[in-house]
C-alpha cells in the first residue's frame, strides 16, 4: 500500500489538470502569472506577508512524527531474541544458577544499550544532513530588495537568485539572464536545464521538471540569474512531496531480523522440548525427586540458548556500519547493513541516478599522441602522463594549446568545499568544469591565462549548430584567439586544418575519417564526446566585433582534440 501511495503522490506532481497551480502559472504570461499569484514586480507588502504566513506557515519541511526516545530505547530490549534471553535469565535464577542468570541479563543489557547508542548517533547525523533549504535568500518587498531567512518566504514573494544560489521554493521565473539550473536532485539528469520567463504554450504530457519557466525547491542555480515569483513553499513544493513520501514509508523488519525471529522461535521450541525430555527422563528413569528433576531440566533449557548470538550479530553489524561510514555512507539502523548485503539486483533508469554528477578527464587524445590523466573528481589531484612520464604544458606546445582551448571555451567555475557544501560545487555545466581541472593538472595557471587574454565575445551554444565559440583578446603569446567546442561531427566539418607536432597542417578527408572513427568508438562505449578547435580571426574582425558572427567565425577552424565523457564520476577526453 505504501508503494501505491508513493506512486499516487508522484503522479499528482506530474499530471496536467486545472487544479495544478504549477501548470497553471506556467501557461500564463509574466503579467498574468503575477496577477494569479496576487503579487507584482515591487513585491508584497509587510501586511500581505504576515497574512500569508498565517495561511501557509513557514517555508520548511514538516518533520514526520518521531517515535519517542524511550520507545526506541525499549525496542532494543524487546526483540524475540532479547525476550528469549530475559526468559533464559529468569530460568537460570529459578535453577539456582545465579551467576549465569546475571551474566545473561548483563549481556542483554549491554547489547541493547550499544544498539540504541549506534542508532541514536545515526539519527543525529541524519538530522544534520536534512538541512536542504538555504539559510537566507534575497527578496523584493515594498519595492525594496532585502535579505531574509528562507523559512520566511511566502507564496507571492519576488525572489532574486544568482549563480551558485540554492533555490528555496517552487518559483515561476519572471526574468532570467543565461539561467541554467541543476535539477539532478529531482530528476537524476546531470545536464543543466536552461530556464527563461516565456510562457509554456503546450503543457500536454509535461512533468513539472520539464517546465522551462519554473524552478524548484531543492535544486540550485548553476549559471546566470533569475527573478521569480514564489508559487509553492514548504511541504507544498515538489521536493516537499518527495519528503512526505519518504516520511510515510512504514518501517519493516529487515531480512536479518526476520531470520533471527525465525531462529529464536526454533531455538525456543528446541530448548523447551529438550528440557521436557530431560525432565521426564530424570523423573521416570533416573528417579530424581521432582524438584531436582525440574531444576535439571531448567539447566538444560538454558544450556541450549545461545546467549552470545545477539551480541555477536550486533558487533558484526556495528563493524559494517563503521566501514560504511568511512565510505561516506550513513546507516540509520544496524540491520540495514545486512539488507544492503542481501541486494542482488539494482534497477536504475540512467547512469546519472547513481553517480555524483561529476566528470573527470582520464585521457587526452590528439592526432599526434595520447596522454593518460590520473585522479578523479574536481580536486586537482593527478597528473598528465605519457607512459610513466609526467608531461606539463610548458614542455609541449601542442599539449598547451589543447589544454588552453578547453580553458578558454569553458563557461563553468569550480568552488572549493566549505562548511555549507562539503563537496566541490560546480557553477555551470559539469561537462565543462573538468576541462579546467585537467588544465590545472598540466600546470596551466588558469587565472593568469584568463586575465592575460580575457574573453571579448561569445557565440552561445544552440541545438541547431551544436557548438559554441569564444573570442579572446590577443596578446601574441597564444597561437589562436578563437576557440570552438561542440559535437565532433559538426566541429570537424568546419575544420580546414589540424594541429600536429606544434604545426598547423591542412586537414584531409582521411584525417577527418580518423577523428570520426575514434569518436564512433567512444560513442559505442556510451561515452559523451566533445570536440575543441581553434582559429585566428582577422584583425579587421577583432577591431570590429560586430562582424564576428556565426558565419564569419565558425569556419576555417583548426582541429585540436575531442573530449570524451561518461555520465559517472569519471570522464575521458580525446
Amino acid at each position: 500500500m505504501e508503494l501505491e501511495k508513493g506512486i499516487e503522490v508522484i503522479t499528482l506532481t506530474e499530471k496536467d489538470d486545472e487544479d495544478d497551480e504549477i501548470i497553471k502559472v506556467a501557461q500564463l504570461s509574466v503579467e498574468d502569472a503575477l496577477k494569479e499569484l496576487n503579487t507584482e514586480q515591487a513585491g508584497l507588502t509587510i501586511d500581505e506577508v504576515h497574512t500569508l504566513q498565517q495561511t501557509y506557515g513557514k517555508n520548511v519541511f514538516a518533520k514526520a512524527k518521531q517515535e519517542p526516545l524511550w520507545k526506541k530505547f525499549i525496542a532494543n530490549f524487546t526483540s524475540l531474541m532479547a525476550i528469549l534471553l530475559w526468559v533464559a535469565g529468569i530460568i537460570a535464577f529459578c535453577a539456582n544458577l545465579v551467576q549465569l542468570g546475571i551474566a545473561i541479563w548483563a549481556v542483554n543489557i549491554i547489547n541493547g544499550i550499544f544498539s540504541f547508542w549506534q542508532e541514536f548517533q545515526a539519527d543525529k547525523a541524519t538530522e544534520a544532513l536534512a538541512n536542504m533549504l538555504p539559510s537566507y535568500t534575497r527578496v523584493v518587498r515594498n519595492g525594496k530588495e532585502e535579505k531574509i531567512l528562507a523559512k520566511d518566504l511566502v507564496p507571492g514573494d519576488i525572489v532574486k537568485l544568482e549563480e551558485g544560489d540554492d533555490i528555496p521554493a517552487d518559483i515561476r521565473v519572471i526574468a532570467a539572464t543565461s539561467a541554467q539550473v541543476d535539477q539532478s536532485s529531482l530528476t537524476g539528469e546531470v545536464n543543466p536545464v536552461h530556464k527563461d520567463a516565456h510562457r509554456i504554450e503546450n503543457v500536454e504530457k509535461k512533468n513539472h521538471a520539464d517546465l522551462n519557466n519554473m524552478i524548484f525547491s531543492g535544486t540550485n542555480m548553476m549559471k546566470g540569474n533569475v527573478t521569480g515569483a514564489v508559487v509553492k513553499t514548504g511541504m507544498n513544493t515538489d521536493f516537499g512531496k518527495i519528503a512526505e513520501l519518504t516520511q510515510n514509508v512504514k518501517q519493516q523488519k529487515s531480512p536479518l531480523e526476520k531470520e533471527l525471529d525465525t531462529l529464536t522461535k526454533q531455538i525456543s521450541i528446541l530448548a523447551i522440548s529438550i528440557g521436557i525430555i530431560f525432565f521426564l527422563v530424570a523423573t521416570f528413569f533416573v528417579h530424581y525427586p521432582l524438584v531436582k528433576a525440574f531444576v535439571f531440566a531448567l539447566g538444560m533449557i538454558v544450556a541450549f540458548i545461545p546467549e552470545g548470538l545477539e551480541p555477536t550479530v550486533t558487533l558484526s553489524l556495528a563493524g559494517a556500519v563503521q566501514r560504511m561510514a568511512k565510505k561516506h555512507a550513513l546507516i540509520k539502523r544496524l540491520s540495514s547493513v545486512e539488507t544492503l548485503g542481501s541486494t542482488s539486483v539494482i534497477c536504475s533508469d540512467k547512469t546519472g541516478t547513481l553517480t555524483k554528477n561529476e566528470m573527470t578527464v582520464k585521457e587526452l587524445w590528439t592526432l599526434e599522441k595520447s596522454y593518460h590523466v590520473s585522479g578523479e573528481g574536481y580536486a586537482v589531484r593527478g597528473h598528465i602522463k605519457e607512459g610513466p612520464t609526467h608531461i606539463f604544458a610548458k614542455d609541449n606546445d601542442t599539449l598547451k594549446e589543447v589544454l588552453l582551448g578547453g580553458v578558454f571555451a569553458d563557461n563553468a567555475r569550480i568552488q572549493k568545499p566549505d562548511k555549507q557544501h562539503p563537496r566541490y560545487q560546480i557553477l555551470g555545466d559539469p561537462t565543462e568544469a573538468c576541462l579546467e581541472v585537467v588544465a590545472r593538472k598540466g600546470k596551466i595557471d588558469v587565472e593568469a591565462e584568463v586575465e592575460k587574454t580575457p574573453r571579448v565575445k561569445e557565440l552561445p551554444f544552440d541545438s541547431s549548430r551544436k557548438m559554441m565559440t569564444v573570442i579572446q583578446s590577443s596578446d601574441g603569446t597564444h597561437r589562436f584567439n578563437t576557440y570552438t567546442k561542440g559535437a565532433p561531427n559538426c566541429v570537424v566539418d568546419k575544420c580546414t586544418s589540424y594541429l600536429c607536432d606544434g604545426k598547423i597542417q591542412p586537414i584531409t578527408q582521411e584525417i577527418k575519417d580518423k577523428i570520426m572513427r575514434a569518436n564512433d568508438g567512444y560513442a559505442k562505449d556510451g561515452l559523451r564526446v566533445l570536440a575543441v578547435a581553434g582559429r585566428n580571426l582577422d584583425q579587421k574582425i577583432m577591431d570590429n566585433l560586430d562582424l564576428a558572427t556565426i558565419d564569419t567565425v565558425e569556419r576555417d577552424l583548426t582541429f585540436l582534440r575531442v573530449n570524451r565523457y561518461d555520465g559517472s564520476a569519471k570522464s575521458r577526453s580525446l
